[in-house]
């Protein structure tokens, strides 16, 4: 069997994949049609609903001369019937030569590039990892700031259920970051996170107010959505839905160099007016993606761009 290689986790990535990621993607922005994989099958399995990454990884698939197989609602699949995934990855590992798959159970991912003899690349499982939304992050960043090292990055909103900012603090440990976390009580960063970057040495604060002062402070002001789908109590999630909302007004004391990113979706945290300033950056960032996700593919079958 052909030595395989997945993407599931961003925790396993060293300084220098990061970097090589990037630079893979720079290459996919500089010219992103290229048909170096025609005559491959990307399977794109969705057992979680998602416009953006199922997308920009079809669009990334398309663009390199790939064939693109899937499904983007369950409901159409064997799944219904009482398939495994088990059963399912194996079935598809005959047909494509990529899997891309979204799954709303946290681990989905790792277990399925475990039977898979093909790779396997992890678009989102649960609440749990999100690494290509990661490295897109990461590309955005350094595209923006010229550097990942030395940066002040602060983080608000949903830092409990939000895979992207779990992500994200693992990836940016390799390049001496410092955090404000913002976030209501209910939805503030976990602990197991916080004592990961005790571990690391790496500063943070906690606040529960945005405001001048941690916009202020920061090279990148991360934006996220607090996630209906992950609150079991409806209550609660009105309760804290709309504690942060950027306008445009409160940018007065920001950084010159500062950029807005927010994965997208957006509800109303962020107000339109903010997509005028120069700091927005949250469209562009998703445009980032299709590159940072054509390098990713190109990277788990081996081709260097």
């Amino acid at each position: 069997m052909h030595a395989r290689k997945s993407f599931v986790s961003i925790a396993g990535l060293s300084r220098k994949d990061i970097l090589h990621l990037i630079t893979m993607a720079a290459e996919a922005e500089r010219e992103p049609n290229r048909k170096i994989l025609d005559g491959r099958i990307v399977a794109t399995l969705f057992f979680e609903p998602s416009t953006r990454t199922r997308l920009s990884f079809e669009t990334a698939a398309n663009r390199l001369g790939a064939k693109v197989i899937g499904f983007s609602d369950p409901k159409v699949t064997s799944s219904t019937k009482g398939e495994t995934l088990n059963d399912t990855i194996r079935m598809v590992s005959n047909y494509a030569d990529v899997i891309v798959m979204r799954h709303y159970l946290e681990g989905a991912a790792l277990y399925a590039s475990e039977i898979a003899d093909k790779p396997v690349i992890n678009a989102g499982d649960g609440a749990h990892q999100h690494p290509t939304q990661t490295m897109l992050d990461l590309y955005s960043i350094y595209k923006t700031q010229g550097t990942l090292d030395d940066l002040d990055i602060c983080l608000v909103g949903d830092l409990k259920y939000g895979r992207t900012v779990h992500s994200l603090i693992q990836a940016l440990r390799h390049f001496s970051p410092r955090f404000h976390f913002v976030a209501p009580r209910e939805l503030a960063m976990p602990e197991v996170y916080k004592q990961q970057l005790t571990e690391w040495g790496i500063p943070f604060e906690e606040h529960t107010e945005l405001d001048a002062q941690a916009i202020g402070s920061a090279d990148i002001l991360y934006m996220t959505r607090v996630q209906r789908e992950r609150f079991q109590d409806l209550a609660e999630y009105e309760k804290v839905k709309n504690l942060y909302v950027l306008r445009a007004s409160m940018l007065s004391a920001a950084r010159n160099n500062m950029k807005i990113l927010h994965p997208l979706p957006r509800v109303n945290e962020i107000a339109y007016d903010v997509d005028d300033t120069p700091f927005a950056y949250y469209f562009k960032q998703a445009e980032n993606g299709l590159y940072m996700r054509e390098a990713i593919i190109c990277d788990v079958l081996g081709i260097k761009l």
